[in-house]
């Protein structure tokens, strides 16, 4: 099953999909361009990986990808839906997209062995992790600027039962930017899959229901003007649509 949540009549709607359309709550059907997108659900703690694919670790000039996961946190504010906007400020010579498979987890857990990692997954979204590199000082510490910004991560449309992904470790990831096929990746080629990270995470920490894991980007990231359509699709979760806007 595929969920989301939209803003509808005033109220916060949870939704689901059905044949390529919205379905409301009392049944009725709208078009997927016709409401305003939220993320797909409340989303607690957010986890982000980086360099998590040696192609773009490469990339980006760092040599290697790193030897353990490297992570951050994200505050809520970042995230922003299908459809919405993110800001390019006006003084960055560099703003590029990070189309990412992003794992929630469904169930509180800590010190998960790996074999029992999917068990603790309650589905699949597609992500897109802006970062402006001109703020980036340090790989291992991307300061708040980089990752943090208002609407910086637009996340959804859906949430996709994990049931309804049976391998994410080999999905295809590609990105668009006003329909040029800028990225083309799979998940396979992660540095650290979806159960080391789970395995990691949760060895110092306890990962609660909702949390939100989003896994890094392959190589191909390009710099997005403003007015720029970025579209971010992960092969069997969904196609998110952002729109770059030189106003907060």
């Amino acid at each position: 099953m595929k969920r989301g949540r939209i803003l509808w009549g005033g109220q916060v709607l949870d939704v689901r999909e059905q044949g390529g359309a919205v379905a409301l709550p009392d049944g009725r059907l709208l078009q997927e361009d016709a409401v305003h997108w939220l993320p797909p659900m409340a989303f607690r703690t957010v986890f982000a990986l980086g360099l998590n694919y040696a192609d773009h670790a490469k990339e980006l000039a760092f040599g290697k990808a790193p030897e353990e996961p490297l992570v951050f946190l994200k505050g809520p504010r970042a995230l922003t839906g299908h459809r919405r906007t993110s800001h390019r400020p006006a003084d960055v010579t560099y703003m590029h997209y990070e189309c990412e498979l992003g794992v929630v987890i469904g169930r509180s857990c800590r010190n998960v062995a790996r074999e029992n990692a999917y068990d603790m997954v309650a589905g699949y979204c597609v992500a897109n992790d802006y970062a402006i590199r001109d703020y980036l000082e340090n790989y291992y510490r991307p300061n708040l600027r980089v990752k943090n910004r208002d609407a910086c991560t637009p996340v959804g449309p859906w949430l996709v039962d994990a049931a309804d992904v049976p391998d994410p470790m080999n999905l295809r990831l590609r990105s668009w930017v006003n329909g040029t096929l800028t990225q083309d990746g799979n998940t396979r080629d992660m540095v650290f899959d979806i159960p080391a990270l789970i395995v990691h995470l949760s060895s110092f920490m306890t990962l609660n229901a909702g949390d939100l894991i989003l896994t890094g980007t392959p190589h191909g990231v390009a710099d997005c003007k403003v007015g720029d359509e970025v579209v971010t699709e992960i092969e069997g979760v969904g196609r998110l649509v952002n729109t770059i806007t030189d106003t907060p």
